[in-house]
């Protein structure tokens, strides 16, 4: 962060006197305006909904150029990652900052495998949820839980640990998201297997059973992976900042994350991709592509409360870099699967060409985003809708210790405090 020559001016029109706010750069993006004692001067808070126009810290993690559409990991276009990486690799470049060396990167590979294996008594835990509980209640739950297993080792204030804390997370998390599906579905667990890839354990971990061998496919096994490494970091979104905020007052890591993975449950962040294949699913029960037409009117019409999933999205004014690189693997997963012609997957096609070349869209620039194909790529592969947001969660654990890590270890660092503007009554008297 480098400290303009320019200075902002805040002016009154009351007569109050001026005051100058110092500007600061970043290596790229938007300039920053610090208003850190402005109420110190004023008397005065900024008011920011939502944060729209609010850095609330340093970051050299992930940068988004929303209006080219770009994406960066530590610097690197998302596209080079998720073409040239796997999801270890890139998830060690999220903590490092930088990418492994070979030996780095077989090191790495190997303490995430020997910890993908969970305490036993995650067991008994999982038998105190309903059968039918949603799997990220069941997983907010799990994370939470860990953080009771080893807590003399996870002081937030100890890099060391908060390293442990990382690698153990990273490692069990898909074990401890297969195990929520297995719960529900009344089948036994499945062990991690060292032989595997992280995004081949993982689906080992789904979808095997005892009753017969079962075979990783390469090509949902690489579209696993790269479903991880497309979803592992977004710059300060509701979750990660959730994460920051908790892990601010210095609380066990594990449930700094465990907030996280409940923030990310609500359907206008991480339940997005599921709300999309919900929209499908109601449209293909509706009539299906001989139903579209009238759908898409729906949409266009502000007074029906007909929202269109999976478009859009709050960052991006063009098209979502991910998305693209999704498309790609969808194609690839349907192809591998024959799927090209499923009636709900001829839908989703049919939906994407309309909201490519239809004005009132593309005027918008509601284009498809990457929980659009997400969807339908775990869909095809046999994930079932309500743990699409675990996937998610799953993926998205690196970025979390990333961010909290780089948090802990600015200088600047203050337990988060945001300022309100108050509306309610002023002082009274009970009479």
């Amino acid at each position: 962060m480098k400290l303009s020559d320019a200075k902002a001016t805040l002016t009154f029109s009351d007569g109050r006197p001026s005051v100058e706010l110092p500007i600061y750069q970043g290596s790229i993006g938007p300039e920053v305006i610090d208003i850190r004692k402005l109420y110190g001067q004023t008397g005065m808070f900024t008011y920011d909904p939502g944060f729209l126009s609010t850095a609330s810290c340093q970051s050299a993690i992930t940068y988004i150029d929303g209006d080219k559409g770009e994406l960066l990991y530590r610097g690197y276009p998302i596209e080079q990652v998720a073409r040239k990486c796997d999801f270890l690799d890139a998830c060690y470049l999220l903590l490092k900052g930088e990418l492994p060396t070979a030996e780095q990167s077989r090191e790495f590979h190997k303490d995430i495998a020997n910890h993908m294996m969970v305490h036993e008594q995650v067991r008994y835990f999982l038998r105190g949820f309903r059968r039918d509980a949603h799997p990220m209640a069941v997983l907010t739950g799990l994370v939470g839980a860990l953080s009771a297993f080893s807590h003399d080792m996870h002081d937030v204030s100890n890099s060391e640990h908060r390293e442990h804390a990382a690698t153990l997370l990273i490692a069990q998390i898909p074990t401890l998201a297969a195990m929520a599906y297995k719960y529900s579905r009344g089948q036994p667990y499945v062990y991690p297997d060292h032989s595997l890839s992280y995004a081949g354990n993982f689906l080992k971990m789904m979808f095997a059973t005892p009753c017969a061998p079962y075979e990783v496919n390469p090509v949902l096994e690489r579209a696993m992976d790269r479903i991880f490494i497309l979803h592992a970091d977004h710059e300060q979104n509701a979750s990660t900042s959730t994460v920051r905020l908790c892990g601010s007052s210095g609380t066990n890591p594990l449930a700094a994350v465990a907030a996280g993975v409940a923030c990310l449950w609500g359907p206008a962040h991480g339940g997005a991709n599921e709300a999309c294949l919900n929209m499908l699913e109601t449209i293909q029960r509706e009539g299906g592509v001989a139903k579209l037409g009238e759908f898409i009117a729906k949409v266009k019409d502000k007074n029906s409360g007909v929202r269109l999933m999976g478009f859009g999205h709050r960052v991006y004014k063009n098209y979502d870099p991910r998305a693209k690189l999704m498309q790609e693997t969808c194609n690839e997963v349907l192809g591998e699967l024959g799927l090209e012609n499923d009636p709900l997957f001829a839908l989703a096609k049919a939906l994407e060409k309309v909201a490519l070349e239809d004005e009132y869209f593309v005027e918008r620039k509601l284009y498809p985003n990457v929980d659009f194909y997400s969807g339908i790529v775990q869909r095809a592969i046999g994930i079932p809708v309500n743990m699409f947001t675990g996937v998610f969660a799953l993926a998205r654990t690196v970025g979390w210790f990333a961010q909290l890590n780089e948090m802990l270890e600015d200088p600047e660092y203050k337990i988060g405090r945001p300022r309100q503007l108050f509306t309610g009554s002023q002082r009274r008297d009970i009479a």
